[in-house]
């Protein structure tokens, strides 16, 4: 059987509140409201509280939504609770923020409370694409913030970019990779714009507005591919690239992001706050993406959780296939074996062949992984070991 822990490894705190949503978001979000936000706080930690004798983190991340929109005083009461719960201590514990949101005291509040990592949305340095994207930031913080955060001793710090912008040219891409590499930061992530429904931009390119050219698209990915390695970055998933402090480099790079890599690898997470996910023994489960109705479950003394599936071992194990083929190191056939308690090589043989005919995967005698032209289509290969 594969192996089951006693408590899950990952914590994951969806904070719901942003300044203005994005043209392209499709996550749960709204816009901050003083009363609601004091009353998610209270809520938060209360299930905090609900799941802390199960949970053991190795990572944890706060993701949104805005998290850095919390107040230091909301921040302070989150940090006490983790700490009564015995929550601290996680080797990576990451924030995201938005860089009109960072503010010295903040900073420093989040890594005198073990915060280690920071991932900042940029997005991009025009400022026609981030009002074209409906960011609230100018370039000109991005560069500020960057700078209170490396004072406050954050040595780990992700920029979040996107490509494929309506409007954007390969010369504004180039620039904004040039400036962005130019800041040294220790991971990027970098992520072609995705049209998802009901968002402004689905909507205005159903409109005619504008069409999408696939051509550059990819174009932009090796430009992005080839400039992050000339910086010194190392590419281990489809849109992810770390700096490695050097020896002998396994799956992924040293400052690689574990608590996303424990996602491709098809570990237990707990997932907290409005519409967050988890995914504990084989049972997934979501919480109502309704702020004010998720405070309202929490306060009634039960978990918020809309949806609750238990998912079989071979539709397991297809998903977690799936999902680790986004890195470029694909699947070590042993390790798949210890994670899902399934075979890559007996379970899967013949989509493992037809990738390969198709050049877009290889297969050695320990793993088998997606070339960099399947990574180009890693959803399209991917689907193919689902079940």
């Amino acid at each position: 059987m594969p192996e089951q822990t006693a408590t899950a490894a990952s914590l994951y705190v969806h904070v719901p509140f942003c300044a203005h949503k994005c043209e392209y978001c499709a996550f749960y979000s709204e816009v901050p409201n003083g009363d609601l936000m004091n009353r998610y706080v209270d809520a938060l930690v209360r299930e905090m509280g609900m799941v802390a004798g199960d949970l053991r983190p190795r990572t944890i991340f706060f993701g949104g939504g805005t998290p850095s929109l919390l107040n230091l005083r909301q921040w302070e009461e989150v940090f006490r609770a983790m700490e009564a719960l015995g929550l601290p201590g996680a080797e990576e514990f990451t924030v995201e923020c938005n860089p009109a949101t960072v503010s010295a005291d903040k900073a420093k509040l989040l890594r005198d409370h073990g915060v280690n990592r920071i991932s900042m949305g940029v997005q991009s340095l025009d400022e026609s694409l981030l009002e074209r994207l409906g960011r609230v930031h100018s370039r000109e913080m991005v560069f500020k913030s960057f700078d209170i955060l490396r004072r406050a001793g954050f040595d780990n710090v992700n920029l979040d970019l996107m490509f494929a912008i309506p409007g954007q040219s390969m010369a504004a891409w180039r620039s904004t990779l040039d400036e962005v590499t130019a800041m040294q930061s220790e991971h990027l992530s970098c992520y072609e714009v995705i049209y998802e429904e009901d968002t402004p931009l689905f909507h205005q390119l159903q409109a005619g507005r504008f069409s999408v050219d696939e051509d550059l698209a990819c174009d932009m990915h090796d430009e992005l591919a080839a400039r992050a390695a000339e910086a010194g970055f190392h590419q281990y998933e489809i849109a992810n690239f770390a700096r490695h402090s050097g020896g002998r480099m396994a799956d992924a790079p040293s400052m690689a992001c574990r608590h996303n890599v424990n996602y491709w690898r098809g570990g237990s997470f707990y997932g907290l706050g409005p519409g967050a996910t988890s995914y504990i023994r084989a049972l997934r489960t979501k919480n109502w993406p309704n702020t004010q109705l998720y405070c309202a479950e929490i306060e009634s003394g039960k978990r918020a959780i809309e949806s609750s599936e238990e998912l079989p071992p071979l539709r397991r194990a297809g998903e977690t296939a799936a999902f680790g083929l986004r890195m470029n190191a694909g699947w070590p056939f042993e390790e798949f074996r210890r994670v899902t308690d399934f075979d890559l090589r007996e379970g899967w043989r013949r989509e493992m062949d037809d990738l390969a005919g198709r050049g877009w995967g290889r297969r050695d005698a320990t793993r088998f992984q997606l070339t960099p032209l399947g990574m180009r289509f890693a959803d399209a290969a991917a689907e193919e070991f689902l079940r």
